[in-house]
Formats: C-alpha cells, sequence, structure tokens
C-alpha cells in the first residue's frame, strides 16, 4: 500500500519536482568544478550525484513499484499496459546508474559519463510527466 502523497497530483508532482531539481542542481556544480579543472572536486560531485540519484529518484520508483503501482493496478486493471511503461522507465534510470558506476571506475569522468548523466535528467523528467498524466490526472 502506498501512502497518501502518492496518490495525490498536487503531492507527488512536487516530490518529482523536488527530485528533479536536486538533480539538476548538482549536475550543474559537476560542470562547474570541471569548468574550473578542480578534477578531485568533480570526481567528489559525480560521487554525490550518482549517490543522489540512487537516494532520491530511484528510491523514489522503488517506493512506487511497490506501493502505488500496485495500488493503481488492483483498482485500474485498464492501467496495465502504463505500469508496465513506467516501470521500464524506472529499469531505464537504474540501468543508466550502473552504466555511470560502471564507467567511472575506467574514465573517471568522461563526455560518456556526463552524457549519461543528462540523459538520466531528460528520462526523468519525461517519465515525471506520463506518470503524473497517466495514473494522477
Amino acid at each position: 500500500m502506498s501512502g497518501p502523497a502518492l496518490k495525490q497530483l498536487q503531492a507527488h508532482r512536487a516530490i518529482h519536482e523536488g527530485g528533479l531539481s536536486g538533480a539538476v542542481s548538482k549536475t550543474e556544480l559537476l560542470i562547474e568544478t570541471l569548468q574550473k579543472g578542480d578534477m578531485k572536486l568533480a570526481d567528489r560531485a559525480a560521487d554525490e550525484l550518482i549517490e543522489y540519484w540512487k537516494s532520491r529518484v530511484i528510491s523514489h520508483a522503488d517506493a512506487e513499484e511497490q506501493g502505488l503501482y500496485k495500488d493503481i493496478r488492483t483498482e485500474n486493471p485498464e492501467l496495465e499496459e502504463a505500469i508496465v511503461q513506467l516501470t521500464r522507465d524506472h529499469d531505464l534510470l537504474r540501468i543508466i546508474v550502473k552504466d555511470i558506476e560502471e564507467l567511472r571506475e575506467t574514465e573517471k569522468i568522461s563526455p560518456t559519463v556526463l552524457q549519461k548523466f543528462y540523459a538520466l535528467l531528460v528520462v526523468n523528467e519525461i517519465h515525471s510527466r506520463d506518470e503524473e498524466r497517466l495514473l494522477l490526472e
């Protein structure tokens, strides 16, 4: 069973906006440290950004799958296809974060790593918009 905030459009939207805003801010901080040439600080910023995605965004996705999506599936079986699509979005976020972690072991901070950080932002933004429209409006 999901908490009441997850079922209320405005509350859920606020969670999404807060998560995305934090990810954007942390991504901008990473870019700023790279532009200054401080690789040690940029490395730390990248680690913090990965942790943010895992602890804030992906943990929210886990909560949705364990509660909200199950509740909606039970109450509205016709939304099954939408839930499958939204769960796939969550899987993409998890895959991209794992890819970043693996790349960081060999490449530290490379253009590919940065592209994947930006991909997380895009997937998350589209996912949140679709989730709100398909399940909560």
